[in-house]
């Protein structure tokens, strides 16, 4: 193996290796959090989201379902984006295969005739996958629409934790990374900012500093509980 192979090997490795150390370093104060303040900082996020004019903006939404614990909580966003805001909602599905790490956004629909009749009733009657989030079930094609490219106008994304040049440190698997990469592909328009859709805001509870690799895409901004951070590209 050739010296600069060899580097770059080496450099990947660390960057894996110091990803982890601060995945685990994250989680264990997130699990010291009492269940209260843990809701009270979420609220604090999506109230800095709900003021982003590219909220304000969007007709769709892909939103992720929170893990039962020791994660930001979405139940409080989700309702009101759907039955307060009028937002179309697009979430998160996995399916079986979980070390193939792909991920689709599948459109959320109420009504009184479904399985689900508001989002209170998702949590408890949709099937949870490994990690004890709900997904939508598998549907025929006709009931269940995968979101495509343009589809999405903002995609709120999750993670551990981020750093104010847009970096997100994701939970591991790159998930977000492979459908980012997949739902712009051949992005046929942008907005109104001349940048691809879906506009890209993360929401999370800690600020660090993260290392990077080439297939991490970086977010246009950040929402936490105490700030909102805008990047400029």
């Amino acid at each position: 193996m050739s010296s600069s192979l060899q580097k770059n090997s080496t450099t990947a490795d660390d960057i894996r290796s110091e990803k982890q150390k601060l995945r685990k370093e994250i989680r264990a104060k997130v699990r010291l959090l009492p269940v209260d303040e843990l809701k009270r900082q979420s609220e604090m996020v999506w109230d800095n989201l709900v003021r982003l004019d590219e909220y304000k903006s969007a007709k769709t939404v892909g939103l992720f379902l929170s893990m039962p614990a020791n994660e930001i909580d979405t139940r409080g966003i989700l309702k009101k984006s759907i039955e307060e805001d009028g937002k179309v909602v697009y979430v998160p599905r996995v399916g079986l295969d979980f070390e193939h790490c792909d991920m689709e956004m599948i459109q959320l629909k109420l009504s009184e005739g479904s399985r689900v009749g508001s989002t209170d009733e998702i949590w408890n009657v949709w099937p949870k996958n490994k990690w004890g989030i709900p997904e939508p079930p598998i549907c025929t094609s006709s009931e269940s629409i995968v979101a495509k490219t343009n589809d999405i106008d903002l995609l709120i994304v999750p993670g551990v934790c981020f750093d104010a040049t847009g970096a997100r440190l994701g939970q591991g698997k790159g998930y977000y990374d492979r459908f980012i990469a997949k739902i712009r592909s051949n992005n046929d328009h942008a907005d109104n900012t001349h940048r691809p859709t879906p506009r890209l805001v993360a929401a999370l509870l800690e600020e660090r500093r993260i290392p990077t690799s080439r297939h991490d895409f970086p977010m246009e901004k950040i929402c936490s509980p105490e700030k909102v951070v805008t990047i400029e590209f």
